[in-house]
């Protein structure tokens, strides 16, 4: 049966959920690997802390943890280091006259973050909910966060989490907002069907708070799926958008990417040709129907119950979603060894035959789950 996953015992979501990293002493002999990665985070500039990403990843992988248990447990890094860097910019801005934050407000984790899915070497998407405030108070009030926004987006670029190329950041003002101008500007995104704003919503519409009041993020959720039920051509222009991110086969259904700067011929970028598309349709999915969830587990269990997806497709869309992510993340990780770019690349060369067929039956399922979503818009 396919349920929401759940950590073993031991808690793996726990590793990265307080302020200070785990006591590690104590710790039994199998578990000594983690708690060397784990105290020389404890230890370490903090400028060097993402880099200590990777063994982080070879520890978990010795304890035989599967890829996408992993991706959850660097997405709650990547968050420790967000509340980081927010906290030591407030604290920087209190000791030079700022004073406290002038109201309420939440920073924003957006896409692979939020859904608990980040791999090695994201780059920033993030936003920011400000409690409503008086127009007179707007410069006072604007400027305090957007000097917020530009310190730590500065900091985390410092440790090792790149500024978004695309803008995609709460120093920019299309991504600093309070709560009545987050739901006007989505209200006038879902009111019509243009590429632009179907592609900012994307973005946006796989969020989590990282720090501060997680009500305004929750207030903006209630008002983001209440709109979908009046947004018929917003919703069909995100179907449309699929086309863009065809899976990695041909039309004899073999393996085959597009080519597009690919580092050789035997790559396949299966970020963008596979776990895309799947996220792409699971969303769409699950606007269309007012779900919740953020991750694409917990968006198939929820479809599942609602009937949209029956038990046998979702299970073998989850085993899609675990491949790619464990094709995806020893990829990164021989590519890091190697001194190559991490990226979404995967090599086919270093596939065996049963991992191949197991890609090629995962990407048939996501392009199943992408009519179906294309259907039901």
């Amino acid at each position: 049966m396919l349920e929401t996953q759940r950590a073993p015992a031991l808690g793996w979501r726990m590793l990265f959920s307080q302020t200070r990293l785990p006591d590690t002493q104590g710790w039994p002999d199998w578990l000594s690997r983690l708690a060397e990665v784990l105290s020389a985070m404890s230890l370490s500039d903090v400028t060097r802390v993402k880099a200590l990403q990777v063994p982080l990843v070879e520890a978990l992988m010795e304890l035989h943890l599967p890829a996408w248990q992993i991706s959850q447990v660097l997405s709650d890094h990547n968050d420790w280091l967000y509340r980081f860097a927010i906290q030591e910019s407030i604290d920087e801005m209190k000791q030079q006259g700022w004073g406290d934050a002038p109201c309420r407000f939440c920073v924003l984790c957006l896409g692979s973050g939020a859904r608990g899915e980040s791999l090695l070497n994201p780059d920033q998407d993030n936003a920011l909910i400000i409690e409503d405030y008086p127009d007179a108070r707007h410069g006072e009030i604007d400027l305090w966060f957007q000097t917020l926004s530009e310190r730590f987006t500065d900091k985390l670029d410092q440790v090792g989490i790149p500024l978004c190329k695309g803008h995609v950041m709460a120093r920019w003002p299309l991504w600093r907002k309070t709560l009545s101008q987050w739901c006007e500007q989505f209200r006038l995104w879902t009111s019509r069907r243009t590429v632009r704003q179907v592609q900012f919503s994307n973005i946006l519409l796989d969020f989590n708070p990282v720090f501060g009041d997680c009500s305004l993020a929750e207030s903006f959720r209630e008002y983001s799926l209440s709109r979908m039920p009046r947004a018929g051509l917003f919703l069909h222009e995100m179907s449309e958008l699929m086309d863009e991110t065809p899976v990695a086969l041909d039309r004899f259904e073999r393996l085959h990417g597009d080519g597009k700067e690919a580092p050789h011929q035997d790559a396949i970028n299966l970020k963008k040709q596979g776990l895309l598309p799947l996220q792409g349709a699971l969303r769409l999915l699950s606007l269309q129907r007012g779900i919740r969830e953020q991750s694409c587990q917990a968006r198939l269990v929820a479809l599942v119950k609602l009937g949209v997806i029956h038990q046998p497709q979702a299970e073998m869309l989850l085993l899609a979603l675990h491949h790619l992510q464990d094709l995806l993340l020893n990829s990164q990780l021989s590519a890091f060894k190697d001194g190559r770019p991490i990226d979404g690349w995967v090599d086919m060369r270093t596939l065996n035959p049963m991992s191949k067929q197991v890609l090629r039956l995962s990407l048939l399922s996501i392009k199943e789950l992408q009519k179906k979503a294309r259907i039901s818009a």
